[in-house]
């Protein structure tokens, strides 16, 4: 696994071996930030990332490599959080990135009160547990964490997790490989 572009490409990253983490796969990774390149996101530089279920970093990563301001990073397993802080130290980046050790759900609260206003917000649940993605993007649909960001929802192919969720309407799902990219906005 490594970085694709920006300012840190091609450094490889660490990750759990053994573990029931996956990581987005660096083609996954790199139709994600194309497909936002060319849209109406088109310029990714000081943009604001939320990416929960972080796992090794992986999105949040190469979106700091691709000129990301800040990136808040949401992981709860403590294996995770020591490869993820692994993979962010040597970047030597600390002031444009933010670790929350908590649920993912429970996080959106936090940010919120935070006033946090992102651009993208990423979540890659486990694809074991469905409901993490509708507990997840039913709290993203209710919040004003959401307002104004897309939000990239990764999943297994074969899994959909949903057209709307509360304010949240998927708007596009592209499948790559055994993978799924679903993106939502608010509906007006």
């Amino acid at each position: 696994m490594r970085i694709i572009a920006g300012k840190f490409r091609s450094r490889r990253l660490h990750s759990i071996a053994g573990a029931p983490i996956r990581p987005t796969s660096d083609r996954l990774r790199e139709t994600l930030f194309n497909v936002l390149a060319s849209g109406d996101a088109a310029r990714l530089e000081e943009t604001v990332w939320v990416d929960l279920f972080a796992g090794t970093g992986s999105v949040g990563i190469e979106a700091l490599s691709r000129g990301a301001a800040m990136v808040y990073f949401v992981e709860r397993s403590k294996a995770a959080l020591d490869v993820l802080r692994r993979n962010l130290e040597p970047l030597g980046l600390a002031a444009h990135y933010h670790l929350l050790e908590r649920d993912a759900v429970d996080s959106v609260s936090v940010l919120e009160r935070g006033e946090v206003r992102p651009d993208f917000i990423f979540l890659d649940p486990p694809y074991a547990l469905p409901r993490a993605y509708h507990e997840t993007l039913t709290r993203l649909g209710n919040s004003r964490l959401a307002q104004g960001a897309l939000v990239i929802a990764e999943s297994g192919r074969k899994f959909d997790p949903g057209e709307t969720f509360g304010t949240l309407a998927r708007i596009r799902r592209l499948d790559q490989g055994d993978a799924a990219l679903n993106f939502y906005r608010r509906s007006a």
